[in-house]
Formats: structure tokens, C-alpha cells, sequence
């Protein structure tokens, strides 16, 4: 928790009323975002995403494993996250094991849309080589390596980066597949298929500052919070998850009004994203 003032509460949640914040924008205004594709040469996909002072890290590792006989037409997806204890004094012990946790779990949700998978913005029959009995298993690690709030949105960004810089081998199947032993398979070493990320959400915070709400809080903006709504929006205006935090409750309609400025917010921070990973890629192949 960011230790501040009264004079600098006041200063915060008056500017926020007023729509200047006290960096100079307005309520929906971004950071400038920086994104970097291909930092971890040993990971399938990889890519770092700076906002502001925050600044994370997502790597994409593919396995070949077995689907679940629960949906044996679909893949699966783990969603780990590492807040550095160098990131934020509060990260020490405790404190980012929990924040870690409910972070992945959030990132679950938005990407993944819940449990069942309904409304998911990563298409798992994508990930099928043979039904009910090898697909490919995505594993997801964030790395949280400075904090200055919106760690969520970073984090996002970063994991929609990263999936558009993964390459999936191509693989073959060898001979028959019948019986319960699973089939013999020949990866390949130099065809790789290209994610599809045409469906993949940005996630919008707005957090609710006094009777306004505001996008990318930094972490003194989070500080005076009544509470945070998460939004993840894909290209097609679809919602495809919604997560909160923070104690106080929100009435439906405020949600409703939360959810279409969400829609509207996510937009631009969609094409931003866009041309900085095609930018990005385009770096990455010069070098």
C-alpha cells in the first residue's frame, strides 16, 4: 500500500474529479505502452510490456500432453504468475504469494473465460492434435518485474503479445490410432504454426476513485480506491470475463455503465497494442 498524505489524497481524488490526473491525463487515458516480443529465446512465445512504471514479462511454453476425458476435443491452459519481491516492497513474502494467486486467477477468468471455458478468448479445440488423446498443453508464466499499478491490464497485454509470437510445431502422426496407447507422433523441427490471437481480449481496469472511474491506475491512484472492476473485451466487442476487487459494491447499473465504457476504452487500447506487436515483430526479424 502506497503511504500517502492527506494533502496527497486529496490532490489525487480532486484532479481525478476534475479529469487531469495528477501525471497530466485524463480519466481515459492510457501510459504509453511499450511492447518487445521474442525476449525469452528458450520459450515458445515470449514478450515484455512496459506502461508507465510497470513492467511485466510473459513466456508461452507448449507441451504435448493428454486432453481430459472431461473435453477431449480441447487443450489446456495454465495461467502461473511471479510478482518479483524486487518489483514492490509490499511483493516480500506473503504478500506476492497472494497477489500472484489472485492475479493468475484473474488472468484465468478474463482469458480463459471461468471454469467452464465458455466465452474463452484462447480457442482450446486449437490446441487438439488427436481427439481424446494428445493435444498440446500451453503453459503461461507472467513475471511481474516493476510495479506502478494496472498489473492485470500489463499482464494481459503482455500474455496477447506473447501468444502472437508463439510458434506451435507442426506434428505428424505416425501409423494407426486405435486402442488406448497413444499414438506415435513426429514433431517437427521447422514448420510452426502461428497462433490465432485475432480472438484474444485486452483486459480493461476501471477503478473507481470516488464517484469517477479511471483507466490504468498507478499505484497512488490505487491507493484511494472504493474498488476495481475488470473487463476483458475482444476485437468483436464480446465480453469474455469480468473479475472484481475491493470492498465496496457496485449497483448493476454502474457494472452496465462500466461495461460499455470498457467496450468503448478498449478499443484504442487495442489498436495501440496491435501496431506496437507488429512493430515489435518487426524489430525481432531485422535482428
Amino acid at each position: 500500500m502506497v503511504g500517502l498524505s492527506v494533502g496527497e489524497r486529496h490532490f489525487i481524488q480532486g484532479g481525478i474529479a476534475q479529469d487531469l490526473r495528477s501525471d497530466g491525463r485524463k480519466r481515459l487515458t492510457y501510459r504509453p505502452i511499450y511492447v518487445e516480443t521474442g525476449v525469452i529465446p528458450q520459450a515458445n512465445g515470449s514478450a515484455r510490456v512496459r506502461m508507465g512504471g510497470t513492467d511485466v514479462i510473459a513466456s508461452i511454453k507448449a507441451e504435448l500432453g493428454r486432453p481430459s476425458s472431461l473435453q477431449p476435443d480441447k487443450g489446456k491452459v495454465s495461467i502461473y504468475v511471479d510478482c518479483s519481491p524486487t518489483a514492490a516492497p509490499t511483493f516480500e513474502g506473503k504478500g506476492g504469494e497472494e497477489l500472484s494467486t489472485e492475479l493468475a486467477l484473474a488472468l484465468q477468468c478474463c482469458l480463459l473465460g471461468g471454469k467452464s471455458g465458455a466465452g474463452a478468448g484462447i480457442d482450446l479445440s486449437s490446441l487438439i492434435v488427436v481427439e481424446g488423446k494428445i493435444c498440446w498443453d500451453l503453459y503461461i508464466d507472467g513475471l511481474v518485474v516493476s510495479s506502478d499499478g494496472n498489473l492485470l491490464d500489463a499482464l494481459g497485454a503482455a500474455v496477447k503479445a506473447a501468444l502472437s509470437n508463439t510458434g506451435i510445431p507442426r506434428v505428424h502422426v505416425a501409423g494407426e490410432v486405435s486402442g488406448d496407447d497413444p499414438p506415435e507422433v513426429d514433431i517437427s523441427d521447422e514448420e510452426y504454426l502461428q497462433f490465432d490471437t485475432s480472438k484474444i481480449p485486452v483486459i480493461v481496469t476501471l477503478t473507481k476513485v470516488g464517484r469517477h472511474y479511471i483507466v490504468d491506475a498507478t499505484s497512488e491512484e490505487e491507493s484511494q480506491m472504493n474498488s476495481a472492476v475488470s473487463i476483458s473485451v475482444n476485437r468483436q466487442g464480446h465480453i469474455c470475463g469480468l473479475t472484481k476487487r475491493g470492498g465496496a459494491g457496485l449497483d448493476p447499473s454502474i457494472i452496465l455503465d462500466m461495461v460499455s465504457v470498457a467496450k468503448h476504452v478498449s478499443e484504442q487500447l487495442m489498436n495501440k497494442l496491435d501496431s506496437e506487436i507488429a512493430a515489435a515483430e518487426a524489430d525481432e526479424d531485422e535482428q
